[in-house]
């Protein structure tokens, strides 16, 4: 399984982005999706998460700005971010987990670099 993301690039602060990640194969079944981001010298970090069961977790720092939604009939996962902040400049990966058993993600894309500065 790929998963491809796209949709990154340099916005001024208080812009807007919409991500998307691809699947290569079918997302409906999958257990759960999630969006990580990683700062230049800065471990990996959350930004959010969504279930099959139509549930989905933020980040504190994102909550209310960012959100995460699937399409199941283009296989995609997006994250839709508005009010950006330079803060939020990161390489944002998405990741899929495929059964309510795996151990943690089992997919991971190689990321697309969203840039906030003016």
């Amino acid at each position: 399984v790929q998963l491809l993301e796209s949709g990154g690039g340099l916005v001024q602060p208080g812009g807007s982005l919409t991500l998307s990640c691809a699947a290569s194969e079918s997302i409906e079944n999958y257990h759960a999706m999630a969006w990580y981001r990683q700062a230049q010298g800065k471990d990996r970090e959350s930004v959010a998460a969504t279930t099959r069961a139509g549930m989905s977790v933020y980040a504190p720092f994102v909550q209310g700005r960012f959100n995460i939604y699937r399409d199941g009939g283009e296989n995609t996962l997006n994250l839709q971010m508005n009010d950006l902040k330079p803060e939020d400049t990161a390489m944002y990966y998405c990741a899929a987990q495929v059964s309510v058993s795996s151990d943690g993600y089992d997919y991971w894309g190689q990321g697309t670099q969203v840039t906030v500065s003016s």
